[in-house]
């Protein structure tokens, strides 16, 4: 299978250089040529747990990796996985359902495509005998959850940048108290908007991102989404007949990437019924989603930190599909995107999807209502999916962190403090980050200094 840049100016690649190289050279973001029907195999994915559905579905993508080679990596991507559902399915009452997604290494949903995508790159440094230098912008999970793909593999070093004083205290720790000589956590003077247009200007330069071999471990990176597919068709599969037909997906959502990744399973077979894009006070998607059109604004901290973004990059994926995978098209939207801060789509159609808005004040009430109708504790994330829930069909929350990442909120609002072992770890070490002006230059020279 091949693939191909959402912008039509890059020569299409297999797999694994798609992979490798993260963002397309002419600025756009890999997508399959084409899309499989997984219609004809649903009865039989059925009956697999998560590690084998996953070998099942990725076999389909990457087609480049020997089959026994590629079981072998997503064996080791969910081992270390503290549930043995993996992502369980937790049914809260007749018509409302969690599918837990924290219980990876890091405590949040970015552990399931990044642990995989780490021994993707462990392997690509293996065969082409070559070290990789990872480059990434989180606004919270994605950073620790990349830094962790990558623990102990040789060959490997992890440049992660996130907005100084805008993660969580614990979010921060997980990046910055490793340990680890190659693990380098670089907190900018900025916004995650800001981290992440200095990711996409370094990768656009060729010249720098090839010297010193550079890789993507955001959601640009389409191994990410196509490895967050599979949640949802496990969690689909495991729903009644019925609930399938009607189930509406929530999902708490910054940079687009976690429910395009759901999405795109609709285009391959998989019936699922509508998705709700729940956002915080920063609701650029939902403002999407309910005028038609997408405008970039200020960044306000929040609660719920790991969606504090204003530019959402996966949504250009989204809109391909939505233009009739016109390449052309998308690079007219961007440019003028680029230059004004705004565009608006004529005849908007929304659809599969709905959306929702949570401001800071309502988060804590909605942790509280939660906690008092199911006896269910929610980070500030996943209860932003919790703020309107369908009375008429079933609803599946994505729960996307675990609440102990979050323990200064949960003590204000519920009176009691979630802990977890390996946070609890992380407290007494010391946070080596290295302070950075949120400027592509400056970036560039400290990774120019300390690449492998």
């Amino acid at each position: 299978m091949r693939y191909i840049s959402t912008r039509g100016q890059s020569e299409p690649l297999g797999f694994s250089a798609a992979v490798a190289t993260g963002l397309a050279p002419d600025g756009g973001l890999y997508l399959p040529e084409t899309l499989p029907d997984f219609s004809p195999d649903l009865a039989r994915f059925e009956k697999l747990g998560y590690a084998e559905l996953c070998f099942e579905f990725m076999r389909v993508f990457a087609t480049d990796i020997p089959a026994e080679a590629l079981r072998d990596l997503v064996t080791r991507s969910y081992a270390r996985f503290s549930h043995p559902a993996i992502a369980p399915l937790v049914r809260l009452d007749e018509r409302t359902h969690v599918l837990e997604l924290f219980h990876g290494p890091t405590l949040a949903f970015k552990d399931f495509a990044l642990q995989l995508l780490g021994n993707l790159y462990e392997r690509q440094c293996r065969e082409r005998g070559e070290s990789i230098n990872v480059l990434g912008a989180t606004s919270g999970d994605t950073g620790a959850a990349a830094i962790h793909g990558l623990l102990g593999k040789p060959g490997t070093a992890s440049f992660i940048l996130y907005p100084d004083g805008r993660v969580s205290p614990l979010q921060e720790r997980q990046m910055a108290c490793t340990g680890a000589a190659n693990v380098h956590a670089l907190a900018i003077d900025g916004s995650f908007d800001d981290a992440q247009a200095i990711l996409k200007e370094l990768f656009a330069d060729q010249t720098f991102r090839l010297k010193n071999r550079l890789s993507a471990v955001n959601s640009i990176n389409l191994a990410r989404v196509l490895a967050q597919c599979v949640y949802y068709l496990y969690a689909w599969l495991r729903l009644s007949r019925a609930e399938r037909a009607a189930a509406e997906f929530v999902v708490p959502t910054g940079n687009f990437g976690n429910v395009l990744a759901g999405w795109m399973l609709t285009r391959m077979g998989v019936p699922l019924a509508g998705f709700k894009v729940a956002t915080n006070q920063n609701d650029i998607l939902h403002r999407l989603f309910t005028t038609g059109e997408y405008r970039v604004g200020a960044v306000q901290p929040s609660l719920a930190p790991s969606m504090d973004i204003q530019v959402a990059s996966n949504f250009e994926r989204l809109m391909y599909y939505s233009v009739g995978c016109d390449a052309g098209r998308v690079r007219e939207i961007m440019r003028t995107f680029k230059e004004t801060g705004r565009y608006r789509f004529e005849n908007f159609d929304r659809g599969l999807f709905s959306s929702s808005r949570c401001t800071d004040a309502e988060i804590p009430e909605i942790i509280r209502r939660v906690h008092r109708q199911f006896g269910y504790v929610a980070d500030p994330h996943t209860a932003c999916a919790f703020k309107e829930l369908s009375p008429d069909r079933p609803s599946v929350v994505l729960a996307t962190a675990s609440p102990a990442k979050f323990p200064e909120t949960l003590r204000a609002v519920l009176g009691e403090e979630p802990v977890h072992p390996s946070l609890e770890a992380l407290k007494s070490r010391p946070v080596v980050k290295h302070r950075l002006p949120a400027t592509a230059a400056a970036v560039r020279a400290y990774v120019e200094q300390h690449a492998v």
